[in-house]
Protein backbone atom coordinates (compact mmCIF):
# COMPACT_ATOMS: atom_id res chain seq x y z
CA UNK A 1 0.00 0.00 0.00
CA UNK A 2 1.35 3.44 -0.94
CA UNK A 3 2.12 5.99 1.72
CA UNK A 4 -0.48 8.74 2.14
CA UNK A 5 0.83 12.13 3.24
CA UNK A 6 -1.43 14.88 4.59
CA UNK A 7 -0.26 18.47 4.87
CA UNK A 8 -0.24 19.59 8.51
CA UNK A 9 -0.15 23.23 9.57
CA UNK A 10 1.77 23.87 12.80
CA UNK A 11 1.20 27.14 14.64
CA UNK A 12 3.03 28.47 17.66
CA UNK A 13 0.93 30.54 20.06
CA UNK A 14 1.68 32.37 23.27
CA UNK A 15 1.20 29.26 25.43
CA UNK A 16 2.11 26.35 23.16
CA UNK A 17 1.63 24.77 19.75
CA UNK A 18 -1.31 23.58 17.70
CA UNK A 19 -1.67 21.62 14.48
CA UNK A 20 -4.35 20.69 11.96
CA UNK A 21 -4.56 18.98 8.57
CA UNK A 22 -6.61 21.17 6.16
CA UNK A 23 -7.83 18.10 4.26
CA UNK A 24 -9.40 16.56 7.36
CA UNK A 25 -11.86 19.11 8.79
CA UNK A 26 -12.42 18.86 12.52
CA UNK A 27 -9.06 17.26 13.28
CA UNK A 28 -6.79 19.40 15.42
CA UNK A 29 -4.55 19.15 18.45
CA UNK A 30 -2.74 21.41 20.90
CA UNK A 31 0.19 20.89 23.21
CA UNK A 32 3.07 22.49 25.03
CA UNK A 33 5.81 21.70 22.52
CA UNK A 34 6.03 21.15 18.79
CA UNK A 35 7.37 17.65 19.38
CA UNK A 36 4.31 16.80 21.49
CA UNK A 37 1.97 18.23 18.86
CA UNK A 38 3.69 16.30 16.06
CA UNK A 39 3.02 13.04 17.90
CA UNK A 40 -0.54 14.02 18.80
CA UNK A 41 -1.50 15.04 15.25
CA UNK A 42 -0.12 11.79 13.83
CA UNK A 43 -2.28 9.86 16.30
CA UNK A 44 -5.33 12.07 15.66
CA UNK A 45 -5.12 11.64 11.88
CA UNK A 46 -4.79 7.85 12.20
CA UNK A 47 -7.69 7.67 14.65
CA UNK A 48 -9.89 9.87 12.44
CA UNK A 49 -9.19 7.83 9.30
CA UNK A 50 -9.83 4.55 11.15
CA UNK A 51 -13.17 5.93 12.33
CA UNK A 52 -14.15 7.01 8.83
CA UNK A 53 -13.29 3.56 7.47
CA UNK A 54 -15.19 1.75 10.23
CA UNK A 55 -18.27 3.86 9.49
CA UNK A 56 -17.98 3.19 5.77
CA UNK A 57 -17.33 6.85 5.00
CA UNK A 58 -14.96 8.05 2.30
CA UNK A 59 -11.50 9.12 3.44
CA UNK A 60 -10.72 12.53 1.94
CA UNK A 61 -7.64 12.40 -0.24
CA UNK A 62 -4.78 14.76 0.55
CA UNK A 63 -5.07 17.71 -1.83
CA UNK A 64 -3.61 20.66 0.08
CA UNK A 65 -0.23 22.13 -0.80
CA UNK A 66 1.96 24.77 0.79
CA UNK A 67 4.45 27.36 -0.30
CA UNK A 68 6.17 30.54 0.72
CA UNK A 69 5.85 34.06 -0.64
CA UNK A 70 8.93 36.29 -0.68
CA UNK A 71 8.20 39.92 0.20
CA UNK A 72 11.51 41.58 -0.47
CA UNK A 73 15.06 41.68 0.83
CA UNK A 74 15.74 40.41 4.30
CA UNK A 75 16.21 43.08 6.90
Amino acid sequence: MAETRYLVVYEQGPTGWSAYPPDLPGVGVAGSTREEVEELIREAISFHIEGLQEDGDAVPPPTSASGYVALGPAA
